[in-house]
C-alpha cells in the first residue's frame, strides 16, 4: 500500500479507502461483527489506514464497530465519517434531526464521537447537499468544530460541483478551513461526474473518493453466473449484463478478477483518486486488495471506457474540441485536455 496526501492538506492516507457501510446487519444485510473485524484486519495488514463510515450506516452500528476495532491504535488510522442523514428513523417529529444545518452537524458529530469512542474525527463529510442550508452556515459551523479539535478536516460527499466550488471560494474569502476532498459515485458504467464534479475537483486540488465502482456487483459478472450472493436481477438491464461480461473477459486476459479490473479503471483515472472498497466478506476484501498488484494497459482502459457509451456534453465537449482550440490558438487546447481528461 502506498500513501498520498489528501487534497491540499498534509494528511497522509492510503491509496485505497475501506468503506464500512456493510459493517453490521441492522439493515437486514451486511457483515457480522466477526466478519467485519476480519475485513478490517485484512485492510490494516495490507497497510490501509483510511476508514470511511457515516453516522447512519447500519443505524450507527458501523461507527460502533470501527470504534472498537481502532481501540489502542487510534492515531494510526484516518477515520472519516459523515453527517446529514438520520440514524434509523431519526426522531420523525424533529425536522432538524437531519440535513446540513449547524444544529444537525453539532448533534451528529457529538453522537459519532460517542459511537467511535474517540475525541476527534479526522475527516468530516457533509454527506448529501440539502438545497436548504446556506453554504456559509456549513463552513462557519465546521470551522468552529475544527477550532475546538473535534474535527480535523472537512469534505463534501454527493454534492453538486457548483456548491463545492462556491464553498471553496467562500472559505478562502473568510479564512475558514477549506474542504479537501469530494466523494462521488464513479464507475465504468457511471461516468456522469466527469462532466462537472471531477474537473472541478482537479482544478481545486481536491482529493477524489469514488464509491459504487462495482455497480452492486454488475461489473463483477455475478449476474451472468450462478451465485450464493444476494441478487437483484430485476434491477439489471441487458446493457449492464453485457458490460459485466466484457469486464470479466478483460479480467481473464489481464490475469485478474473482474472486481480488480473495475477498481483499477477508477484508480488509474487522472487526479488524486482514491477508491472506496465496499466489502461484505473477507474473501471480497482480499480480492479487492489484489488491485494493488498491477495496472491495466492503455488498451484495456480504452476498452472499458467505451462500455458506458459516455459523451461529455457541453461545455467541456465543446471547449475541448479541436475546432475551438484552433480558433483560440491555432492548435488544440492541450492544457484544458490535460486538466479535464
Amino acid at each position: 500500500m502506498k500513501y498520498k496526501t489528501l487534497g491540499k492538506s498534509g494528511l497522509q492516507v492510503s491509496e485505497l479507502c475501506l468503506g464500512t457501510m456493510t459493517f453490521g446487519e441492522d439493515w437486514g444485510w451486511g457483515a457480522s461483527k466477526a466478519e467485519s473485524k476480519k475485513i478490517f484486519d485484512a485492510f490494516a495488514e495490507a497497510g490501509g489506514n483510511f476508514i470511511d463510515t457515516s453516522c447512519n450506516y447500519t443505524n450507527g452500528m458501523s461507527e460502533k464497530f470501527i470504534g472498537e476495532f481502532i481501540r489502542g491504535e487510534r492515531d494510526r488510522f484516518v477515520v472519516a465519517t459523515k453527517y446529514s442523514l438520520r440514524v434509523g428513523k431519526g426522531h420523525p417529529a424533529d425536522p432538524n434531526y437531519g440535513g446540513n444545518s449547524r444544529k444537525s452537524m453539532a448533534r451528529n458529530v457529538d453522537e459519532s464521537l460517542k459511537r467511535l469512542n474517540t475525541d476527534h474525527i479526522d475527516l468530516l463529510y457533509l454527506h448529501m447537499w440539502d438545497f436548504r442550508t446556506p453554504v456559509e452556515e456549513v463552513l462557519q459551523s465546521v470551522n468552529q468544530l475544527i477550532g475546538s479539535g473535534k474535527v480535523l478536516y472537512f469534505a463534501f460527499s454527493d454534492t453538486p460541483a457548483w456548491v463545492v466550488s462556491y464553498a471553496i471560494a467562500k472559505a478562502d474569502d473568510f479564512g475558514w478551513s477549506r474542504p479537501i476532498a469530494l466523494q462521488v459515485p464513479y464507475s465504468i458504467l457511471d461516468r456522469s461526474v466527469e462532466r462537472a464534479e471531477l474537473p472541478m475537483a482537479r482544478e481545486h486540488g481536491l482529493g477524489i473518493l469514488s464509491w459504487g465502482m462495482l455497480e452492486s456487483g454488475v461489473l463483477t459478472g455475478k449476474y451472468s453466473q450462478t451465485s450464493d450472493e444476494p441478487r437483484r436481477e430485476s434491477e439489471v438491464d441487458e446493457h449492464g449484463l453485457k458490460a459485466g461480461e466484457t469486464v470479466a473477459k478483460v479480467a481473464r486476459e489481464a490475469g485478474c478478477s473482474p472486481a480488480q479490473a473495475a477498481i483499477n479503471w477508477v484508480r488509474q483515472q487522472p487526479g488524486n483518486v482514491i477508491p472506496i472498497l465496499g466489502c461484505r466478506t473477507l474473501a471480497q476484501a482480499k480480492d479487492n486488495l489484489g488491485c494493488l498488484e498491477f495496472q491495466l494497459s492503455d488498451s484495456y482502459m480504452e476498452k472499458l471506457s467505451s462500455l458506458a457509451d459516455f459523451k461529455i456534453g457541453f461545455p467541456l465537449g465543446f471547449l475541448k474540441s479541436d475546432h475551438v482550440g484552433n480558433m483560440l490558438f491555432g492548435e488544440t487546447f492541450p492544457m484544458l485536455a490535460e486538466r479535464h481528461a
